[in-house]
């Protein structure tokens, strides 16, 4: 087995999320185990955006995305994002970790990554999809030794004092190039699966499944010419998430099988009680009729595209 890390640490996956995503989060944990041969030789955790104050004591606060000032909300859907850089600290730098998003989920064995040959780089992930000169972080491989320098409770303050911009972080333009190595996007699929995928992610955030007819709730993109400057001037007259419709169904059946035939056989084992899935759709973090969907999905077995 190629790797590099010490006998004594354990592979560990991390999960990021907060209140809104936490049902994808624990099925995104579940199909990581799952879908692996090897599931008792890595460890899951969850990281809750909801467990570190100095996110709360930013409330209010300015910063800058993509040269765009904005305002730091704690319940917008994505306010987990900043956790993907925790997992060093988790791990008091040492050994390996794989960071997801809550919106990922495994359909191959996530151990062919996890034990793979990092060269010596620090971090592997695949290139953005949509922006130039950036990575995309939503599935990194980290080498936690490493990467002493990542603090997010530093980098969080050097944010709100906008001594940096939230699109530089994410999109690690501030590591240094040679310290990056490519993954094949089949571990990051972005809304994509096919025979190849090993993670699907639904990254559009309109069309994720679990979301469907539910008021929007994320602030979206306003760097881009012409729509930025509508985005920002609909922010200013009409709120956060105003004028904004509602999440529309994803155009893939077989993803929205997926989620929820995993949903499904969580909610058969235990991890998910019914009572927190209709709390979760009482809140609108989930769609209303979760319940009937996961009663009429097919079963995953008979799914050739999770297969």
């Amino acid at each position: 087995m190629a790797t590099e890390q010490k006998a004594s640490v354990r592979p560990h996956i991390f999960i990021q999320t907060n209140a809104k995503q936490s049902i994808g989060a624990i099925v995104s944990a579940y199909s990581l185990k799952r879908y692996s041969r090897h599931a008792d030789e890595f460890d899951v955790t969850v990281m809750h955006q909801e467990d570190y104050p100095y996110f709360r004591a930013g409330e209010g606060r300015t910063y800058i995305r993509h040269g765009v000032k904005r305002t730091w909300r704690n319940d917008d859907l994505q306010s987990f994002t900043l956790l993907r850089f925790m997992p060093p600290e988790l791990m008091d730098y040492r050994g390996r970790a794989l960071v997801v998003d809550p919106d990922v989920f495994a359909v191959g064995d996530v151990w062919e990554l996890l034990t793979r040959d990092m060269a010596g780089k620090a971090i592997l992930c695949r290139r953005s999809a949509h922006k130039r000169n950036a990575f995309a972080t939503s599935v990194m491989l980290l080498d936690c030794e490493k990467l002493k320098h990542w603090n997010v409770e530093r980098g969080f303050n050097e944010l709100l004092a906008l001594k940096r911009d939230y699109d530089d972080w994410m999109s690690l333009r501030m590591e240094p190039p040679g310290t990056i190595g490519r993954i094949e996007n089949e571990w990051n699929d972005f809304d994509r699966l096919t025979p190849k995928t090993r993670m699907v992610h639904n990254t559009r955030r309109r069309t994720q499944p679990w979301k469907t007819g539910l008021p929007v709730d994320y602030t979206p993109t306003e760097f881009v010419p012409v729509i930025g400057w509508l985005m920002r001037a609909r922010r200013a007259l009409f709120g956060d998430h105003g004028m904004l419709g509602r999440y529309a169904r994803h155009p893939d059946p077989n993803q929205e099988h997926l989620f929820f035939g995993l949903l499904r056989e969580c909610v058969e084992s235990g991890l998910i009680a019914e009572a927190a899935l209709r709390n979760a759709m009482a809140n609108n973090y989930i769609r209303h009729d979760a319940l009937d969907v996961i009663a009429r999905v097919p079963p995953l077995q008979a799914m050739t595209a999770a297969a």
